[in-house]
């Protein structure tokens, strides 16, 4: 979805009487020792998931860094490593098998694995494993305007809600729905993201970073500035990505002849700090007017170090280029649908070999569910070429979810495989469910027909964000609270409709 970035010199100025209270101060969060203990993770007393589910309370995740003791997720099922050395066929496939993690990486997967002493020991018979998925392009502010504008088209949904809303949002407020729509994607099973953000002042993208961080998830804050601040674009990266060990940054931009100076600006930076460029790329057919491949082309960027959002209406030349380039994409199918902005060439892209990865595109996806999103992916190729062979199939699907998402993002040596050396982000599925069972095809069952409940427990970095089908340390009902009543701030400052003005 196209964020304010048409508008690229317009900042969020937040009035006072959108102002809430400061935000509450989390809670220090409790010792790692004593929230494991409490789940019953040690050697001798395995966990079970599923079992004596608790209450949580709410407090921080501390991310990051090493997490000193192992902890072995045994007896799966199934486990879809993802890497082709490690197990049967392109998605890697191991039945009986264990992962081990220590230091938040994943050390071993195979079956029977040693027990080292003072292991924490999980018990996931009958369970799924697989990496985290990687949504390479979102807008988690957009929580705060779910369902909005849902007659609308790209055009209208950026005239009648995202502009509007964004420039209205506190900084407190900021905070609140952001780790709303994190959370959310967290416990679908998100264990990577990219955050598409437009220009803000620094106290506002300090409490955003601040709720991403909160959460837990790995994440990578691409951002946008007007040329006038765009020396906010540095200071962000060090004074705010850099300390945190699960962050990284991108520089955002919106590639268009009008703006072909910023974009070149952005270029340079993000050239100056080694990161890649994430640029919305003809989302809709009328945006050919704005020559973007052309001038991204021009000012350098078209390469590997160029991540394009959506890249639905291209050519053929187009498509030859970006692939003989390496250039990345995101393809972000349930908003494409949402916003009548069309179907993305998909299997033309494929077909040449270029990296493409999911994304879930904010409020226009309406959901953090994705599950739906790996369908959609599936199912929109088919309907539109009525030919149920079409690329992508159920494997390829799960490999742009995780290993492909990954690559596209240039994270491919730390995250998207259970491959030993890189980080332990890994879900825990449980097939064993009403919307899941009975066993037929468990890997087209993941696609078809899993959903975010099915998603039992979740690791970050080899810490549990998610476990027994519950986030870990969150009173998820003050999360709703505090947006609920932000939103109601939001709506309270809303202008009148243009046509009940005088």
């Amino acid at each position: 979805m196209d964020p304010l970035s048409e508008c690229p010199g317009t900042t969020a100025q937040v009035p006072e009487t959108a102002q809430a209270p400061p935000a509450p101060t989390p809670l220090p969060a409790p010792g790692r020792r004593r929230v494991l203990a409490g789940l019953g993770m040690a050697a001798t007393s395995p966990f079970v998931l599923g079992a004596g589910r608790t209450r949580p309370r709410e407090a921080p995740v501390a991310a990051g860094g090493p997490t000193g003791r192992a902890t072995l997720l045994r007896n799966a099922a199934l486990v879809l490593t993802m890497d082709p050395a490690l197990g049967d066929g392109p998605l890697g496939t191991v039945e009986g098998a264990d992962v081990l993690m220590r230091d938040g990486a994943v050390t071993a997967v195979g079956r029977r694995l040693g027990v080292p002493a003072g292991t924490r020991v999980i018990d996931v018979s009958d369970r799924l494993l697989m990496p985290g998925f990687v949504d390479v392009h979102t807008h988690l502010w957009q929580s705060s305007m779910r369902g909005g504008c849902s007659g609308r088209d790209l055009f209208g949904w950026l005239a009648a809600c995202n502009r509007p809303t964004f420039s209205r949002i506190s900084p407190t407020d900021m905070y609140r729905f952001v780790r709303l729509a994190a959370l959310d994607s967290v416990q679908s099973g998100v264990t990577t993201l990219v955050d598409w953000v437009d220009a803000l002042p620094y106290d506002t993208t300090t409490q955003y970073v601040r709720a991403l961080a909160d959460t837990g998830v790995r994440f990578s804050y691409a951002m946008f500035q007007a040329e006038s601040q765009a020396d906010l674009l540095s200071r962000v990266k060090k004074e705010l990505i850099d300390p945190l060990p699960l962050a990284s940054a991108q520089i955002a931009t919106h590639a268009a002849r009008a703006i072909e100076g910023l974009n070149r600006i952005h270029w340079e930076i993000a050239q100056d700090l080694g990161l890649m460029l994430n640029s919305h790329v003809l989302e809709r057919v009328e945006q050919r007017a704005d020559d973007p491949l052309a001038v991204l082309t021009g000012i350098g960027a078209f390469g590997p170090r160029l991540l394009m959002n959506h890249a639905i209406h291209l050519t053929d030349d187009e498509i030859s280029a970006i692939a003989a380039h390496d250039v990345r994409a995101a393809h972000c199918p349930l908003s494409n649908m949402r916003l009548a902005s069309g179907v993305m060439r998909l299997p033309d892209l494929g077909r040449r070999g270029v990296k493409v990865g999911l994304g879930q595109d904010g409020g226009t996806n309406d959901s953090s569910d994705f599950f739906a999103l790996m369908k959609s992916a599936i199912g929109l190729q088919r309907a539109h070429s009525l030919d149920a062979s079409v690329f992508p199939q159920v494997q390829d699907v799960l490999r742009a979810a995780t290993m492909g998402g990954a690559e596209a993002i240039g994270m491919a040596d730390r995250v998207g495989s259970l491959t030993p050396g890189k980080r332990a982000d890994v879900l825990v599925l449980d097939p064993g469910t009403l919307n899941f069972a009975p066993r037929f095809d468990r890997i087209a069952q993941i696609v078809f027909n899993g959903r975010p409940e099915n998603v039992e427990a979740v690791f970050v970095d080899g810490r549990p964000l998610k476990l027994g089908g519950r986030l870990v340390d969150v009173d998820t009902a003050r999360v709703v609270r505090e947006a609920e009543a932000a939103a109601t701030r939001l709506r309270a400052t809303a202008p009148a409709p243009a046509d009940r003005r005088a």
